[in-house]
């Protein structure tokens, strides 16, 4: 009986999850949806050609590809520095440790959006408004801080009698970090690369106010320029094709996520 009403909650609470995909789906595949129209119907005469015309009657591939230019620097960049930050902070004492740490943990409590007059005020004068490298110096600042905390919390779990082995048979500490630490931090590293991801992916405040120029707008913006009662079909095609590249890095990294939900279990 306890595993009967575990899998009736487990499958109520994915049919929870799937309802917002399937109110999108139906507009999606539909030629043209009254606007009174119920969402939880199943789609009458299933077409493909919002699909059609979201690609050769917008920019949405423009908008991809300066989203995925976005992404994937803040996340390279995002995960080389918070597994060396993150390491630092566990592994050695320094003056100015406590206080850096505590920094990190300070930023986390004011949203980005409540500094976005002085970082524009900053990107202005430095001429790095309606850039992608101003985006992602800003997708950076906001993402690190959890980063660096979450990968520090990892490393505190890895024991450093490993490392100490490895120092004993010769390792310099580059060649233990990069042969011996980093390989057991696969998971967090897992961890820290979606997280960066998703942020700097779904972000729409932050690229609204630096991104000025159409050509550059990433998905969120070009998406929502479509949203009218005559594009209501492209939209909800546009909604459905970005959640594909978070579907695809996703189970790129699954294995690691699930050993590293393992890990925490073991712990």
């Amino acid at each position: 009986m306890r595993k009967i009403a575990s899998y009736a909650f487990l499958s109520f609470t994915a049919i929870l999850a799937l309802l917002p995909l399937w109110q999108i789906l139906v507009p999606a595949l539909e030629p043209s949806s009254p606007s009174d129209a119920s969402s939880w119907r199943l789609p009458g005469d299933a077409t493909l050609d919002n699909f059609y015309r979201l690609m050769t009657d917008t920019e949405f591939l423009r908008w991809l590809a300066n989203s995925l230019i976005i992404a994937l620097a803040v996340t390279v960049v995002g995960v080389i520095l918070s597994a060396t930050s993150g390491y630092t902070l566990s592994r050695y004492r320094f003056f100015g440790r406590p206080t850096v740490l505590h920094t990190l943990l300070v930023t986390q409590l004011f949203p980005a959006t409540m500094v976005l007059l002085p970082i524009f005020l900053i990107l202005v004068q430095i001429k790095l408004i309606n850039t992608f490298f101003g985006v992602i110096l800003i997708y950076l600042a906001s993402i690190l801080p959890f980063s660096i905390w979450q990968m520090k919390v990892f490393y505190d779990g890895i024991p450093e009698t490993i490392e100490e082995a490895a120092s004993m048979d010769g390792c310099t500490p580059a060649e233990i970090f990069r042969g011996v630490v980093l390989p057991v931090s696969a998971p967090g590293l897992a961890v820290t690369a979606l997280f960066s991801f998703t942020a700097a992916w779904n972000e729409y405040v932050i690229a609204a106010i630096l991104l000025q120029d159409s050509e550059r707008f990433t998905l969120p913006l070009g998406l929502h320029s479509l949203y009218s009662d005559t594009m209501g079909g492209v939209f909800a095609a546009g909604a459905l094709a970005v959640t594909l590249p978070m579907l695809v890095f996703y189970v790129l990294l699954s294995r690691f996520l699930i050993a590293r939900v393992s890990r925490i279990r073991v712990s």
